[in-house]
């Protein structure tokens, strides 16, 4: 295991497996060839051929067009969430949504918020690192982001970030809306059944020395404060963090001085990590 392990397990993707979804000649996502059969059950809603798969024509508002993509959507997944995501070719932009259990099945563009706290003391830094609670759906028991959550629709990033703070940690609004945004973290996966196109905002808050994180949601089982440079070795050695949170940490690590041009991978790091890209 190494940093480039991480950054590499992230995008590991082949898009010969893939064809664009496009929505008025926009291409919007990615769908898996193994998925197009299933597609072509929808002949009023989508048009599916072996170069990619297009939203029908005559469905011209984000309205029309997310009622008749949950009609698809709920036929593809069990593993519903009622957790609107937006689609669209930009932040900020929604041509439709869509349920989160699903924009990976069309390889949509989908965001979040992850954010680094951390303590400074006598001049060494140490990171409040989270584990997973044991009865997640999703990576249970690994270690986490202090703060982390997917990004929905009708919510800004900064009452989003307030929002995960409050829930995952217990960091009072007025301390949360102190964390700066230090750039985007962009990968592009496949997994089972589709593709994850993720874009992270990364965020750092330095927490009071006599504050203790304490999670609301269940999502967490302990916090733990832990050196900088020990965190640093846990991601270099082992994948005990749920595997995007390796991105976001070293670009911590980076950002701090933590990881320097004294590593021997260091330009290699540097170029494959995928800040400030949107895969």
């Amino acid at each position: 295991m190494s940093f480039l392990d991480h950054i590499a397990y992230c995008n590991a993707c082949d898009l010969a497996n893939f064809v664009p979804f496009r929505v008025e000649g926009r291409h919007l996502g990615w769908v898996h060839r193994e998925l197009l059969a299933a597609l072509a059950e929808f002949p009023d809603t989508l048009v599916v051929g072996d170069d990619g798969v297009t939203l029908a024509s005559d469905l011209v508002t984000p309205a029309a067009r997310s009622r008749v993509m949950e009609t698809v959507a709920r036929a593809l997944t069990d593993d519903w969430r009622d957790e609107p995501y937006a689609v669209g070719a930009r932040f900020g932009e929604t041509v439709f949504e869509i349920d989160r259990s699903c924009v990976h099945l069309f390889g949509f563009r989908a965001h979040g918020v992850h954010l680094n706290g951390f303590i400074r003391e006598n001049d060494e830094l140490s990171l409040w690192v989270p584990r997973r609670a044991a009865d997640r759906g999703s990576y249970p028991g690994q270690l986490d982001n202090t703060v982390a959550g997917g990004q929905p629709a009708n919510l800004g990033l900064r009452a989003n970030l307030i929002k995960e703070c409050q829930e995952e940690a217990g960091i009072p609004s007025a301390q949360a809306a102190r964390a700066t945004l230090v750039g985007r973290l962009g990968y592009r996966m496949a997994v089972a059944g589709g593709m994850k196109r993720d874009v992270i905002f990364a965020y750092d808050l330095e927490l009071p020395r006599d504050f203790t994180p304490r999670n609301r949601d269940g999502e967490v089982a302990d916090f733990r404060l832990l050196p900088a440079a020990d965190v640093r070795d846990i991601v270099e050695n082992t994948d005990d963090f749920k595997f995007n949170c390796n991105l976001v940490l070293i670009d911590f690590f980076i950002r701090h001085g933590l990881l320097t041009p004294d590593h021997p991978d260091f330009a290699a790091i540097r170029e494959r990590l995928g800040r400030d890209a949107e895969p």
